[in-house]
Parts: C-alpha cells; structure tokens; sequence
C-alpha cells in the first residue's frame, strides 16, 4: 500500500517571525517605504513537497498592504493552506475493552459478531498483533506510537508510581495521534473510556491539560478512569461532569457512546464538510462490570454449560478448521493453579454459567452497537473513505473476577473471598437473577477468561503469554483495501497504528509539537501487508512487560517469564510478592516461527539462545524505562503508596459533587473525623455524604430522622449502625470518628451528634485501595450507582435538610 497521492495541492511554508525577518534582510524591496511611511507586505510562502518538523504549523501571514489611510490599503486573505491530500482518509479507530482472541465467532469463538465478520469480509484480518496486557499501557501506546512505559504508562493511571516508566502521565515529548493531525486539519474526537488521565487529575478543577482535550480531542465524551456502570456512568464531556438520565430503563453506555458518536458526524458534516475526522471509540464494554440487559444474556442461556474445558476445545479446532490459526498451532494446557470445570460443585455451576452468558450477551451488543455506528457511516456517506481499524481488546480476556464475583474490585484490593460468600451476598440482592444489573459489579471466573484466550495461555494481566497480549485486528478502508481472505499473521503491535496512519498520510512524525522537543517512535507501520498478505514481516524486536510479567520477541523468537503476579488469584500474589526477587525468575523460551500458541518450551534446548534473549530484553527494558521490573505491583504490597492529594484537611459544601474517589479523602480506608454541621428538617431523610457505589462504598444518612451509616463492604459484606432514636428538628452537628489499623485492617466507627455518642460500630475489614474505579464522594447526594441498598430505590437521594459544611480531617 502506497501512502496517499498529494496530486498537486500546493504545501507551503507557514513563515515564522524569525523567517520574515530573515527575508527582510535579503530582499529590502518587499518593505519599501512610501510617502515615508513604511508599507509591510509578508513574503511570500516557499513551496516544498514535505511537511514541516514543527506542530502546529505557523500561521500565514497576512499578504495586505497597510497605509494610514483606510483608502490608501489593499486587503487580502491568505489563500488557505492545505496540508493533506484532497481523498485524505476519515479515521476510526474502535478499542474493545477486555476481550481475549477466543470469543469473537469472526476468529473462532462462539459469541455472535456480526459487525467484526462483516467489516472483516469487507477488509482484511490480523491473527498476530499484540497489546501491552494492560488497560492505560496499551491505549498509551497506541495514542503515540511509543512503547507503553516510555511514555510513563507501564501501569493504570490508579496505580501510578514514583518511577520514570509507571508515572501515569503521558508525556507532551510524545504527542497523541490526535494531536498530529488535528494540526494537518483533521476533525477530532474521543468517545468511551480514557483512562489516561493521573488518577488525583480528575476533580472538575483539574488541573486538565491531561484530559483527553488536552491531548488533541477537539471533542470528548465518555469516561476518564478505568472502569464504570454501564447504567450510571461516571460521565464527562469535554472539560465537564455530567450526569446519565436518570430512570430510563432503555439506558445502556454503551448505546449512548454510539448516539452521541453519530451526533457528532451529523455536527461534523454540517460545519466542516471539507475536513477528515479521526474518532477513537473506546467503549467501557466489555470490562467489568458486565452489566447488561437479562435479554442478551439469555441468548447464550445453555450454549456454555458444559465449562470452560470443552470451550477451549471447540473454539480451538474451528479456529484450525477456519484458518484463524496455523495448521499446526497445538492447544495449550490449563495452568494448574486454574480449576477445572469438573472440579466445581454442581451447586455452584449455575452461578458460573450466567456469569459467562452475561459477558456473552455483553460482547454481542457491544457487536451490534459497533454496528449502529458503520450503519452511520454509511448513511451520511462516509463509508467508502472511512479506515477503520477494529481492535479487539486492549489486552486478553481478564482474569480479574477471580473464582466468580458480584464484586471486581476484590480483585484490585486483594480481598481473599469464597463462592460461598459471594452466593450468601448475592441471594441478599434478590438472587441470581440480578446479575448483570445496576445491584452487582459482576465478574465471571477467570476460567472464562482463559477459555477467552483460546488456543493461548494467560489471561489479561500477563505480558509473557500470547492470552494477555494478543488480539484480533482487522482492517477496513473499502476505498483504497481490497477485501482479502488471507490472513495476516506478520507479528505487529499496538504501537504500530500511528506510524500507519502516518505513512498512509505521507506525514513525518513531527520533531516539535506545541514546544515541545518529540521522542523517537517505537512503531512501524504494517501498511505494507495491507495489498502483500504474505509479504515478510519486517518487526524485528518488541517489548513487553506487565507487573513483572515480561517477554521480548526477536525476529521469530520469544523469551519470557511468567512473572510474580497471578491474575486469577490477586490474594495469593499479595502474600508473596514482597518475597519476590526478578533476578530469580524462570524464563521460557519459543520458536514462533513453527510454534503459534508458545505451547512448546525450548529453553532448555537452546540456553544460549535464551540467555541471548534475556540480556536483549535488559537492554530493552532500560532504554524504555522499565526498570525497576515490576514497578506496577508496588501498591499491591505498600498501598500506602497509593497516588493521593497532599491535603490533609478538607472543607466542603453542601454543593460538592463528582470528587472522584482517588482525590477525595481516604473516608473508609484510612482513620478520619468527619464533621457535618446541618439543619435537620422533621423526619428528615437523605444522604449527608457518600463515597463509592454499588460495588462497594461508605455512606452516611437519614432515613426517617434516623441518622444511618453503612459501609458496603465491596457487596460481600457490610457493617450499619442505624441510631436508636430519630434526631430531632434543628440544628446539630454529627461527627463520624474513624479509626482504621492498617490498609486493609480492622476499624471502628464511633459517631456523635452533638458532642454526644450515639454508638459505636466495628469494622471486621475495610478497603486498603478504592471502592471503585469513577464513583465520587459527594455532599447531600450519592450520585451515581448507589452504596446502600436501602435507598437504591430513592436515589440519587438527595439530603431534605440543609447542610453548612462537611470538614473532613485525616487522623
């Protein structure tokens, strides 16, 4: 595939200050004087046939001749500077969130995909381009083309550490693709999920330079953390926090990214016509929670009840039988720290079963959303010069539901829990039927998320492993891309889309960008296989490296370690990770060339080779700031490390909403005097304060004069005080005294309504890290999905009284 024809648009050289200045010298006749006054006419722009090193270009001068008098001046307009060419592609870009090679019936799965096979048959497929294994890191490293850590991203934004490689900030020295061709004339937009944004960055005072319109999105809206309800969501649009409609039962996120997308391009062509869009959509789907309407679900009630063995079995041999893999690619085995479908006991199968027809039924409305949004495109007629690059999954399948949760931030916490108490949790919901809804954060096993993986080993989490990393592609531009059945299995990663779409633009990666002096790029662009499908793979090394979990891949060879981290059991990984020495670990070795699923282990065989491997690997490491390795599993073992504001007290209104949790005050994980001084109304009813939501969280209010507090314990557990009489009308001031041990460890709440205790309450366990990914603390509110039960039905359920001031110390 050629880059795009310039024909004979004209580039010109936007001429700089210190470029007239040099003209002026050398040509004294372009500022003659007349009458004495100095008449100013800007040179002329030199034409050139390459674009500028330096973003955004300078602007043209103004070409009209200035006197004293007005009819004494000749006015003109600088002719409009092109910098694409006239058939420059629209660019879409789809990110699915949490989707191992496995799933999608397009690469042998058994969950529906029509949208995938579609686009698919129309363009081409890849079945081995890879991902970091990990959220932030892989959209880190598809936004600029650079490998994940070198751009500060070698974890999520909630886990960013004081190392180079894991700080969390994508830096302006690595400019987004956005960013590039916003400044050669693109339209830009952003929708879904972000979560490149420092977790303490996210408050509506920001700062926000590092919000996605900080980053080149002309327009943004969806989600800045990592994960949010799909029935209320967390929103921001642009540089604002907004709410999701409130009671519509019709709402789903997903549906509204798509809405909100195809709002946008009617906008777009309505005000710039003339212009080429880029649009990532990145929706929250398919990560936890799988929330999803009963109906999509019960499609696949049935199709899975024989486990996630026989899964892997049927998916592997139509994988063969369709070609997605090599004729001699071999299944690999069940790591033996995973169960076995048959080791389950027949009571606990039911629960397991609708975990997976729930994440099934949320793949193929994700599939059939995806859908609405082509539809769109061919409707307004963009199809045609429309590439799309459709990226099945930021990394594999996730582990992170453990052995099946109605809670996935057990997980984060490192939580030990049992089926029985998840069952117990959840028969207090009202049963298994609500899975899926606004009541559970859901998760299913991660034997699903193995079986997701299909024919690899690994899960989301792992970098060594081809289950964590490696996901399908496919490619569609039906104006300039042939539609082909041959596969292309040329090993490519996501920092290979920018340089892409660079080459197909004819534009250099610009040297400086908005000031700011630019990093090499890691990337290499994989048009070249877009018209040869089996032409030579030309990506010689790639790095990976997630939590410790680490490989490099070298011209048809991979070494790597499994690393300290099991994704599927975060409570085990905990124990021991502070014993862990990198030093020590074993590494594997594997022959891609005749081995496509890493099933046969060389190092053995060849340790010289693999010793070879290791110290390229060290290498690489060093130059992308990967040291120290395993950086991301620091909080796992010192949480009090976790990224936070350096306030110590806070004072807030009755007015405060929307304070994410990660820059609130740590209200349920650390000891805190909260104070609240109200006017409580008769029988008063409403909540004072709350951080959290549904999945877990901490909320203190009234119900019928009755002052509540109630700690959800991420669902499988929680602790209420409710005060035996109800407070009386007036004004009162209420103090909630929080003593908590540890990160993690027991506490005790004491809480006062007028220098009076009212009651004592023990916590048996509390949250060492987050309740949530976006949920808030807010004043005289709980918005979003609710923490307690007892008013889900009521919410946002909003205070009826009158509140001074919350102040808010740390202990």
């Amino acid at each position: 595939m050629m880059p795009l024809s310039r024909g004979d648009t004209i580039f010109r050289t936007r001429t700089s200050v210190l470029t007239l200045v040099s003209v002026a010298l050398l040509q004294p006749s372009l500022f003659a004087q007349s009458d004495g006054v100095e008449e100013t006419r800007a040179a002329e722009s030199t034409t050139h046939d390459y674009p500028e090193r330096v973003l955004p270009f300078s602007p043209t001068p103004i070409e009209s001749i200035t006197r004293p008098r007005l009819q004494d001046s000749k006015m003109k307009w600088p002719e409009e500077v092109k910098h694409l060419p006239d058939d420059a592609p629209n660019i879409l870009i789809i990110l699915i969130d949490d989707i191992g090679f496995g799933v999608a019936e397009t690469f042998g799965g058994e969950v529906h995909t029509p949208t995938l096979t579609k686009l698919a048959n129309e363009g081409i497929r890849y079945n081995s381009f890879h991902t970091t294994s990990i959220c932030s890191p892989t959209r880190a490293a598809l936004l600029t083309g650079r490998n994940h850590t070198r751009v500060g991203s070698g974890t999520i934004a909630e886990r960013a550490v004081a190392f180079d490689g894991y700080t969390g900030v994508i830096p302006k020295t690595a400019a987004t693709i956005a960013e590039v061709l916003k400044a050669y004339g693109y339209s830009t937009s952003a929708f879904g999920k972000w979560h490149n944004t420092p977790a303490v960055e996210t408050t509506s005072m920001g700062p926000k330079d590092r919000w996605p319109n900080g980053y080149g999105f002309e327009h943004f809206y969806g989600f800045l953390g990592g994960e949010t309800s799909q029935w209320e969501p967390r929103l921001t649009e642009n540089y604002d926090h907004i709410e999701p409609p409130e009671d519509d039962p019709e709402y789903h996120l997903t549906t509204d990214l798509v809405d909100r997308a195809l709002s946008w391009l009617d906008d777009h062509q309505s005000f710039s016509p003339d212009k080429p869009f880029l649009m990532y959509w990145a929706p929250g789907a398919v990560h936890g929670p799988h929330h999803i309407f009963q109906e999509w679900a019960d499609k696949y009630a049935g199709k899975f009840d024989d486990g996630w063995d026989a899964y892997r079995e049927r998916v592997y041999r139509r994988q063969l039988e369709m070609g997605i893999i090599p004729s001699n690619t071999q299944l690999t085995e069940r790591d033996e720290t995973l169960a076995a479908w048959d080791s389950l006991p027949e009571s606990e199968k039911p629960f397991q079963l609708r975990l997976m027809e729930l994440f099934a039924g949320f793949v193929e409305h994700t599939d059939f959303e995806v859908g609405r949004l082509v539809t769109g495109l061919e409707e307004r007629g963009l199809r045609d010069n429309t590439l799309i690059f459709f990226i099945v999954g930021d990394n594999g399948s996730s582990a992170e539901g453990q052995g099946g949760s109605i809670s996935e931030l057990l997980a984060q916490n490192n939580i030990p829990n049992t089926i029985e108490q998840q069952l117990s949790a959840l028969e207090e919901l009202g049963g298994i039927d609500v899975l899926g809804s606004p009541k559970t954060e859901n998760m299913y096993h991660a034997g699903w998320a193995w079986a997701g993986g299909t024919p690899f080993k690994g899960t989301k989490l792992l970098g060594a492993y081809f289950g964590g990393t490696r996901n399908p592609l496919v490619v569609s531009w039906p104006k300039r891309i042939s539609p082909s059945k041959e596969i292309r299995q040329q090993f490519h990663h996501v920092i290979d889309i920018a340089p892409t779409i660079y080459e197909l633009l004819d534009i250099t990666p610009p040297e400086i960008v908005n000031g700011y002096e630019q990093i090499s790029m890691d990337g290499i662009s994989l048009a070249y296989t877009f018209d040869t499908p089996d032409a030579v793979g030309r990506k010689k090394v790639q790095y990976f490296d997630n939590n410790g979990s680490r490989a490099i891949y070298s011209d048809g060879w991979m070494a790597c370690t499994f690393g300290p981290f099991i994704p599927w059991d975060t409570a085990q990984s905990a124990r021991t990770l502070p014993e862990w020495d990198s030093a020590q670990d074993e590494w594997e070795l594997y022959d891609l060339r005749n081995d496509f699923s890493q099933a046969n282990n060389l190092a053995e065989e060849q340790p010289s080779r693999l010793a070879a491997l290791k110290q390229e690997f060290k290498r690489v490491a060093e130059e992308n700031q990967g040291f120290p390795i395993g950086a991301g599993n620091w909080l796992r073992f010192h949480p009090e490390d976790r990224i936070k504001t350096s306030y110590s007290t806070w004072t807030f209104s009755n007015t405060t909403r929307r304070m994410p949790e990660f820059t609130a005050p740590g209200i349920g994980r650390v000891s805190t005097k909260v104070t609240v001084d109200a006017t409580i109304p008769s029988s008063a009813n409403g909540v004072l304060y709350a951080v959290g939501g549904a999945g877990g969280g901490l909320t203190i209010y009234l119900d019928e004069g009755h002052l509540v507090y109630e700690y959800n314990m991420l669902l499988i557990d929680r602790f209420r005080f409710r005060s035996a009489d109800p407070l009386t009308e007036g004004t009162h001031q209420i103090v909630v005294s929080t003593q908590i041990s540890e990160p993690g460890g027991e506490g005790t709440v004491e809480l006062f309504v007028d220098n009076e205790s009212i009651g004592t309450l023990s916590l048996d366990q509390t949250v060492p890290v987050a309740f949530s990914a976006t949920e808030t603390f807010d004043v005289g509110i709980d918005l979003g999905s609710p923490v307690s039960t007892t008013y889900a039905d009521r919410r946002p359920f909003p205070f009826d009284g009158t509140i001074d001031k919350v102040t808010v110390e740390l202990k």
